[in-house]
């Protein structure tokens, strides 16, 4: 007797799900509910793909798969074997989060979220879910997390602390646009992109602030070279300060000028 293939019970969360009888025969019965797709799988390679609706299991309907299949003699007559990946078409949340730099190597502390969808199941078979042999959501999720990550982190480095720091709007924008195609080469739609907090230390905290405000980046190395100076000698014991004095005024004063130079 025929038996039902179809996925039962899908959580709101889940995206794949694979059906766990490897031994399919002709006359199946494949149901596929609306946001889903069924490819079938195969020796390391996705074939047929099915979108919604009931589907009688026939050479007609398994194309590519009858082609590999038509080898074996008789092979029309008795069962194959076969995975059925169950694909949810859904758009789904993703979490990200990492640390990086900017092109003048400024630290990066990163998180947000990213949305997408399958949007090619034959191709996100073959390049995620065999490709990397993974047939659940929770270990789906953890490879996107990192593949967003990576990738994320190689863009971010293009970019000055100017370019990113305190906006997140222009930044999410410019990620998503970056890493469109980066998500489509395996089966992938990425939707939207939301940065949630991106941050630097106190230094380039500063040094950002200081330039933003006109000072000039040798001006502000200066500065925060007189700081640490006044912070270490702070910290020395009392027979050090005396030594100190000598050396601390030189770094208060302005830069010389090549005029100024030129008249001493």
């Amino acid at each position: 007797m025929p038996k039902v293939i179809e996925w039962v019970g899908a959580k709101e969360e889940d995206i794949v799900w694979r059906y766990p009888v490897e031994e399919i025969a002709w006359g199946d019965n494949l149901i596929v509910h609306e946001y889903e797709a069924a490819v079938f799988f195969r020796d390391g390679k996705a074939y047929d793909v099915f979108r919604a609706g009931r589907h009688v299991l026939t050479t007609a309907n398994l194309p590519l798969l009858t082609k590999i299949l038509s080898k074996i003699a008789g092979f029309d007559k008795v069962p194959f074997r076969a995975t059925i990946i169950f694909v949810s078409l859904k758009q789904f949340q993703g979490k990200f989060g990492a640390q990086g730099q900017t092109k003048e190597l400024a630290p990066l502390k990163f998180f947000g979220s990213f949305w997408f969808r399958v949007e090619n199941p034959n191709l996100f078979v073959n390049e995620v879910i065999g490709g990397q042999g993974i047939f659940t959501t929770e270990k789906l999720q953890d490879f996107l997390r990192g593949y967003f990550n990576e990738r994320l982190i190689d863009t971010l480095s293009q970019y000055s602390l100017k370019d990113v720091y305190g906006k997140l709007d222009e930044t999410s924008f410019m990620v998503k646009n970056a890493l469109y195609e980066a998500f489509k080469r395996i089966g992938l739609e990425l939707i939207d992109v939301k940065f949630e907090g991106i941050d630097t230390t106190k230094e380039w905290r500063d040094r950002l602030f200081y330039i933003q405000t006109g000072v000039s980046a040798s001006e502000v190395l200066r500065m925060q070279t007189v700081e640490k100076a006044a912070e270490s000698l702070s910290k020395s014991p009392g027979a050090a300060v005396g030594a100190g004095i000598a050396v601390i005024p030189p770094l208060f004063y302005p830069p010389t000028t090549s005029a100024q130079q030129s008249r001493s």
